[in-house]
C-alpha cells in the first residue's frame, strides 16, 4: 500500500491550501479515509475523516469549519481543502487509509489506521 500525500507548502494566515492523497495498492473505495498532523513537539492530531462513499466527514475541533475533506474513488485520491490558514495549523499532515472496510463508523483514533503516508509539511506564516 502506497498513499503519496502533496500540496503542503508555506503560506500566509488567513490564506489557502489544498493537499492531495493518491493510494495505490489497496482497493481505495471501500476504506474510510483520514488527514492526521503533527506539529513539532506535540502529538500527532486528528484532522478529518470521510467514510469510503463519501457520505459522511468528521472533523477535529481545531479545523471544522475551515477545512473541508472530499474524495474522489475514480482517481483513487482524497483531498483536504484548508482555508483561513493559522500559524497553528503548521504541521507535517498524514494521510491514512482505514484498517476496516465499509466501515459507517468513522474513525478518529490513529490505531484505526492501518496505512499511512510519507507526509506533507504544511507552514503558515504569521
Amino acid at each position: 500500500v502506497q498513499l503519496q500525500a502533496s500540496g503542503g507548502g508555506l503560506v500566509q494566515a488567513g490564506g489557502s491550501l489544498r493537499l492531495s492523497c493518491a493510494a495505490s495498492g489497496l482497493t481505495f473505495s471501500i476504506h474510510n479515509m483520514g488527514w492526521f498532523r503533527q506539529a513539532p513537539g506535540k502529538e500527532r492530531e486528528f484532522v478529518s475523516a470521510i467514510s469510503w462513499n463519501g457520505g459522511n466527514r468528521l472533523y477535529g475541533d481545531s479545523v471544522n469549519g475551515r477545512f473541508t475533506i472530499s474524495r474522489d474513488n475514480a482517481k483513487n485520491t482524497q483531498y483536504l481543502q484548508m482555508n483561513s490558514l493559522k500559524p497553528d495549523d503548521t504541521a507535517v499532515y498524514y494521510c491514512a487509509a482505514s484498517r476496516d472496510t465499509f466501515n459507517g463508523f468513522l474513525e478518529s483514533r490513529d490505531r484505526d489506521y492501518a496505512s499511512w503516508g510519507q507526509g506533507t509539511l504544511v507552514t503558515v506564516s504569521s
